[in-house]
């Protein structure tokens, strides 16, 4: 499904865009210290598929347990904060500027762009929540389960364990890193993410091509606002 998913290239390219038309018409308002908020840079996960089916960097896991890498986290706090006092709130007592503003850039720039991919999208995760029924998928499961509790631990799948509440604070704590080093030696041990993508890519296959009219109609749709968006970056208006 990632060929209908806007790339991570096309998405920056329709938020500059997109900024771009919002803080012209700001200034048109009368709100000419709007600023957007900054792009957030990438933590964690840095494709669609890395992390999905958990984690596999048994270096990060000995750092960082289930966390991502401290510096990416670092960077993206940053950017958050700067977020929070760069002016995006300067858009009037009760913000209708702003609205406004964004419903003119979403016209400029062909709709709304917040739904771009969003059949590909779902039909992405149905088939992920499936893969997990599939005979293979289920026996691999098993197997990493079954790896586990012979180290200590109890999880029924391999991302019960990242999605462990215990690990769910700021700190990483001597028990995450242990159980998130142990997780990799299972998964290592019994290919059970190279078993579960193998899965779910044939069920996401399948659903392509049942569905390939409405994805193909909306990949048009992408590539149109894809022009308009180079056209508004490029001085085109």
């Amino acid at each position: 499904m990632e060929g209908y998913l806007p790339s991570d290239d096309e998405r920056s390219q329709v938020a500059k865009a997109k900024n771009l038309l919002i803080g012209d018409c700001m200034k048109k308002a009368g709100y000419g210290q709007w600023r957007p908020a900054p792009e957030l840079p990438k933590m964690g996960p840095k494709t669609l598929t890395d992390w999905r089916y958990g984690i596999h960097d048994g270096e990060l896991a000995k750092r960082r347990g289930y966390k991502p890498d401290d510096a990416e986290e670092a960077a993206y706090d940053a950017a958050v904060n700067l977020g929070a006092v760069d002016g995006t709130s300067a858009e009037g007592p009760d913000g209708k500027a702003l609205q406004v503003c964004i419903g003119e850039a979403r016209t400029r720039l062909g709709g709304n762009q917040a739904t771009y991919g969003e059949e590909a999208q779902k039909l992405g995760n149905e088939a992920f929540a499936r893969s997990k029924e599939e005979p293979k998928v289920v026996a691999a499961f098993q197997a990493w389960s079954a790896c586990m509790k012979e180290q200590g631990y109890d999880y029924k799948q391999p991302l019960d364990a990242s999605d462990d509440q215990r690990f769910g604070g700021r700190d990483v704590t001597a028990e995450e890193i242990a159980t998130a080093t142990a997780d990799i030696a299972c998964r290592d041990r019994t290919h059970v993410a190279k078993i579960w993508w193998e899965a779910e890519a044939k069920l996401q296959t399948a659903s392509l091509e049942k569905n390939a009219e409405t994805l193909e109609k909306a990949r048009k749709d992408l590539d149109a606002s894809v022009k308009a968006v180079a056209d508004v970056l490029s001085g085109e208006k």
